[in-house]
């Protein structure tokens, strides 16, 4: 096979950003539960895998929050704690309160009440525009269901639980808040820092008493489930497709989370999911491969590829020099022809190679080749907005 050079402008296009992707498996927590029954106690550990993210597209996966590995008295590992807002961020901790327990009592006379590890947001800034938030930094939703009891705890301004989801950062997110003071049940979205309209019905929610709440995304549709009913129509939304997960407060208010669970299709890496497509839209194609960098891998290597036993190959000097001079090559062997075309971030800057392999034909001309390539890897540049976007 012989490669021939040809130095080949930047293509500059203005893409939209696209959120973050798939994150790496997770260790596996332990959780042990403690019976007593008569005079006998035993403990039965149960093993509770804090994700499987890395099934396939497509395949529903699972993370439970379980804080009893958690010390005491201190804040949930894997969070972090911002504010939306005026005001300093919260004061999120680990602390034991009686919940109700997850699974039937086995006896009749068995205690209604466990005491177990919950979070809690215990800051009481009086600040009107505060909001404490406690987002979960490993990973990015899209379509889920999150599940979670709440109570709302004390507050003389406020008395406020929720979850704020799809959360791009502290200006933009969706939340679904619960009040007791204000006897209402809300959503709304924050887009660049500006709050919309509240829309939600006025209900009864008990201070001091464990309520819970479903939260649904599928696509731009949202539902909400408030102690087992829906207590307002499915809404559909476009402003936000994936983001983080977190926990809500406003003001004053104390409230306590427990029982955590998040259900959720796992998401692919742009890279992936750009071959994907093209090989859908293009299924002539013999081939598809993206060379690109990682935060955990910085040297050019294989981040998706039509034949996925490929992946985390090292790139070759043909894909190196694609990427460091800004170049396209050619080769030809056999019916095959292959294309190496550098792919732009929105900025115009090289940051990954990418191979196009086509089935050669008659009066096949090097021209030709680069014309049927060149659209391919310009729609794909439409889609990234920077290197991490293709590997997060």
């Amino acid at each position: 096979m012989s490669y021939r050079i040809k130095y080949h402008h930047p293509v500059r296009s203005e893409g939209q950003v696209p959120p973050e992707g798939s994150p790496p498996c997770k260790r596996r927590g332990e959780l042990n539960l403690h019976f007593s029954i008569f005079n006998f106690q035993f403990t039965i550990p149960l093993l509770l895998c804090w994700a499987l993210a890395c099934l396939g597209p497509g395949q529903a996966a699972e993370r439970v929050f379980d804080f009893s590995t958690n010390k005491l008295d201190a804040p949930p590992t894997g969070f972090r704690s911002t504010v939306a807002g005026a005001g300093q961020p919260g004061d999120w901790r680990i602390v034991l309160d009686e919940v109700p327990p997850t699974l039937a009592p086995l006896l009749p006379n068995a205690p209604v009440l466990t005491k177990r590890p919950v979070l809690a947001q215990l800051s009481q800034d009086p600040t009107d525009e505060h909001f404490p938030l406690l987002i979960f930094e490993g990973e990015v939703f899209g379509d889920f269901t999150l599940t979670t009891k709440f109570k709302t705890v004390a507050g003389a301004r406020e008395q406020m639980a929720g979850v704020a989801f799809r959360i791009q950062d502290e200006r933009n997110f969706y939340v679904v808040r619960a009040s007791s003071l204000g006897n209402s049940f809300r959503f709304y979205k924050v887009v660049n820092g500006v709050r919309d309209n509240p829309i939600g019905p006025e209900l009864e929610i008990p201070k001091g008493v464990w309520h819970e709440l479903a939260v649904e995304c599928n696509g731009n549709r949202i539902r909400f489930r408030l102690d087992g009913k829906e207590p307002m129509p499915e809404l559909t939304d476009s402003a936000f497709a994936a983001g983080k997960i977190g926990f809500w407060t406003k003001s004053d208010s104390v409230s306590y989370f427990t029982d955590i669970r998040l259900s959720y299709t796992p998401r692919e890496c742009l890279a992936k999911a750009i071959v994907s497509e093209m090989k859908r839209k293009h299924p002539r194609l013999l081939g598809l491969k993206i060379f690109s960098r990682s935060a955990a891998r910085p040297q050019l290597h294989l981040v998706a590829s039509d034949d996925d036993k490929e992946i985390g190959k090292p790139a070759g000097q043909v894909e190196q020099d694609t990427v460091a001079k800004d170049a396209v090559f050619y080769g030809k062997s056999g019916r095959k022809v292959f294309v190496t075309m550098p792919l732009h971030d929105r900025n115009g800057e090289p940051i990954a190679a990418v191979r196009v392999v086509m089935e050669s034909f008659p009066g096949q001309t090097q021209a030709n080749a680069l014309g049927r390539a060149a659209p391919i890897v310009k729609a794909m540049e439409a889609r990234v907005g920077a290197a991490t976007d293709l590997t997060q």
